[in-house]
């Protein structure tokens, strides 16, 4: 046989090694490590069901129910909790404070307008950081608040170099970042960045983008700026998952989520379908940051506080997840469950 038309044997084992340690001294594969050339190795969760999900026609948290949410993002381990502005009502205000003063290992969060009034209410409200965002898009520029880019951008040297001054993190978004004009946006961006943001944000706030696209924007963001890019993904056209998983290829390093999706219209990416995404690709990295056992009560705790089902499909947690009909999965499955299973249902619980 000519071996040297063969792949390197490190890559390969044989059939008869793959369950035999002893005889072919090789370690057994872990066939749910789907995807061992993934270049993601850094990403952080900014989990928004406590502002994005509030959005959600059925979401009308109270303060216990706020309290409850955040502690269990907090148990299951999330980096970020994002509240509703302070500025939106005195109730968002008091809950907002509440929530600062449970002293979560999560850092908290709270999203405004790009305006002083708002910059100053959120940093006195007891955040950890704050997270700026206004529209850059022509239609909303147009439809929305009425500002030109010059505005914007000495709106944003104000309200940042005010953030910064507290010693808050501070985030700088678009928003409608993919029907933005290119230049427009790197030159916001590069601006900010000089001013040393902690993070730039892209938001795809109609949900029109597509995986390419936002390899794209990403790849020559990472080429712009130096500090972290966070994504934010509406799912109107069903790519929300995709789209994170794709931007962190492509160099961004948080991810927005909230818990089944909910938000605005279609909402965002869902933190459990976007945890099944990464399991695959980085499962021991995946296991080590998150409390993976504990995604379905916290699914559950939403769920019955927005007055919905968690969907049969859904992501790991779904009844159907791990169910199987057809007899040749079936008689698959009953010899190595991974056969025709990409998650590892232990794994979660």
């Amino acid at each position: 046989m000519n071996t040297s038309l063969l792949p390197d044997s490190s890559l390969i084992q044989s059939e008869d090694c793959r369950n035999t340690m002893d005889t072919c001294n090789a370690k057994p594969l872990d066939y749910y490590q789907y995807n061992p050339f993934s270049r993601i190795n850094r990403f952080s969760i900014i989990e928004s069901t406590l502002r994005e999900g509030e959005q959600f026609a059925n979401a009308f948290f109270d303060t216990n129910t706020k309290i409850k949410i955040a502690e269990a993002l907090d148990a299951f381990g999330v980096e970020y909790i994002e509240l509703t502005s302070p500025v939106a009502s005195k109730q968002s205000l008091h809950d907002c404070q509440a929530i600062c003063k449970l002293n979560l290992k999560a850092k908290i969060l709270t999203h405004i307008r790009c305006h002083m009034d708002d910059a100053r209410i959120a940093v006195e409200s007891g955040v950890d950081g704050v997270d700026v965002v206004i529209g850059t898009s022509s239609i909303l520029r147009k439809f929305s608040h009425g500002k030109d880019m010059d505005y914007i951008l000495k709106q944003a040297t104000k309200v940042i170099t005010y953030i910064k001054s507290t010693g808050l993190e501070v985030r700088f978004s678009s928003e409608d970042s993919f029907r933005s004009d290119l230049v427009d946006l790197l030159t916001l961006y590069r601006a900010v960045d000089k001013l040393g943001v902690n993070r730039v944000g892209i938001a795809d706030t109609v949900g029109c983008a597509d995986p390419r696209q936002v390899y794209d924007l990403v790849r020559i963001l990472r080429s712009v700026v130096s500090c972290d890019i966070e994504c934010h993904f509406h799912n109107d056209t069903g790519c929300a998952i995709a789209n994170a998983y794709t931007a962190l290829e492509a160099g961004a390093t948080h991810i927005d989520t909230s818990i089944l999706g909910i938000g605005e219209r279609n909402g965002i990416t869902p933190l459990g379908g976007f945890i099944s995404r990464m399991y695959t690709a980085n499962k021991k990295g995946v296991k080590g940051k998150y409390k993976l056992e504990q995604l379905r009560d916290l699914e559950n705790l939403v769920a019955d506080a927005v007055q919905i089902q968690v969907p049969f499909n859904n992501y790991i947690t779904g009844y159907c997840a791990f169910t199987h009909k057809a007899g040749i999965h079936a008689k698959a499955i009953l010899n190595n469950p991974s056969t025709y299973e990409i998650l590892r249902p232990e794994d979660f619980g």
